[in-house]
Order: structure tokens, then sequence, then C-alpha cells
């Protein structure tokens, strides 16, 4: 099959409990593009502390693969996998590559990120300096600070940020 014409998009995909990383592992060894949004927590024992990664959305990740039914059968096979979310008309729906990107650009700042809640009304602005510039989301408010939140509109979830009120533009 010639997949030149066949364009790569981005899907959410549903897995077993605690089987994340598991499931990151083995779709990337089957060279799947695969994205797991983790953030990290300071864990406590009784007789220690350590820094652990766990996944931003617990029972997700994202991949990245051509929308041929061998593709996504091949992700569906894999041990862990449960389903795409949001099928419709047998084709699970697409996440836009700006949410992807904007996830990447929070997991590889190391800020601290927090879920957040799905919103479906706000005040839509841009970062204007920073290392998040040109990031768009929400301005939001928590706890007497502000914060920018973006959606991941597939989970129904998304993630927030602590910023300065001062340094996002409304667009």
């Amino acid at each position: 099959m010639n997949i030149s014409n066949i364009r790569m998009d981005w899907y959410a995909v549903h897995v077993r409990s605690k089987c994340e990383f598991k499931v990151y592992d083995l779709l990337s060894k089957k060279g799947v593009d695969v994205f797991l949004a983790t953030i990290e927590k300071l864990h406590r024992w009784k007789d220690r502390k350590k820094l652990l990664k766990f996944p931003l959305f617990p029972g997700y990740l994202f991949v990245h693969i051509y929308t041929t039914h061998e593709e996504m059968l091949s992700v569906l096979k894999t041990y862990g996998v449960v389903k795409f979310l949001g099928v419709t008309l047998n084709k699970p729906d697409s996440i836009p590559e700006e949410q992807i990107i904007t996830l990447k650009k929070f997991v590889e700042n190391k800020e601290a990120i927090d879920p957040y809640p799905y919103l479906k009304k706000g005040q839509r602005v841009r970062i204007k300096k920073g290392p998040l510039t040109g990031v768009e989301g929400i301005l939001g408010e928590r706890e007497g600070y502000h914060i920018l939140i973006v959606l991941v509109d597939i989970l129904q979830q998304g993630v927030a940020v602590k910023i300065d009120s001062s340094d996002v533009e409304s667009i």
C-alpha cells in the first residue's frame, strides 16, 4: 500500500490501568511515534524520598500514525491498549497537532503543571514572552494567581500552568 498520500494524525489511546509506561515501550519498539505526557512528583516512603514520573493523564497516551486500518490495528493489538478515543464512523477522531505540541512544551518546560478540569468557556489568550511564547490557552485563576489552561478536547481534560497575567495577550 502506498502511504505517501495518507496523512499522519495524532490519536488518543486508552490503556489499561497502570500500563501507560509498558504500552509506551511496546509501541516505541514497534516504531510507532508515541507521546506519554508525564509529570514528576516527590514520592515519600518511611525511610526515603524520590522524584518519580507519573502520567499526566492516567490511562491515556497519544500516537502519531498514518490513518490506515493496518496502523490502527497494530496499535490496538498492542498489549495493554484498550481502545482509541472518540471513534466516529469506525474511525477515531484525531487530535489537533497544536494541542500535542503545546502539551510537549509544558512537559519539557518542567514548570509545575497540574491536571485541570475540562472547560468550555473562558478567555482565550496567548503567551507573549518567556519559554512558553506562542502557547495558546484559556486564562484562569486559582488561589489568587493566574493560570493558563490548555485543553485536550478528546480526553475532556486539560492541564494548567501558573503564569503572570502580564505575559499574555488576548487572541
